[in-house]
């Protein structure tokens, strides 16, 4: 058993899905607000976070909606710090976690 344990692979493609849940949910208010200016930008609206301004987009009233998408930006102020910290406290389980494999697979 402990040569099935020495032989198997670091796993790194667990770690890199971690890291892109965690930029994503980092940076989702960022793509919000992108994607916002995007479409209002393509179906020629404006939009702004006093109040929503109407926008239709085929028969369909998309002010509020782009509104809300815009005014998700301001969650940034909380989830850049927030991510920031879960990269560093990834970096750090990567690191101990890699060491620690090390170590068993030189046993």
């Amino acid at each position: 058993m402990s040569e099935a344990i020495q032989q198997r692979k670091f796993p790194w493609l667990r770690y890199w899905i971690a890291l892109l849940v965690i930029a994503l949910l980092a940076l989702w208010p960022l793509l919000s607000v992108l994607l916002t200016y995007t479409i209002a930008d393509y179906a020629g609206c404006s939009v702004n976070e006093g109040m929503p301004q109407p926008c239709m987009i085929g028969d369909t009233n998309w002010g509020g909606t782009l509104y809300t998408m815009g005014v998700m930006g301001w969650l940034m102020i909380g989830t850049i710090p927030l991510g920031f910290c879960a990269v560093l406290i990834w970096a750090l389980a990567l690191l101990t976690n890699y060491l620690s494999w090390r170590k068993r697979k030189a046993l």
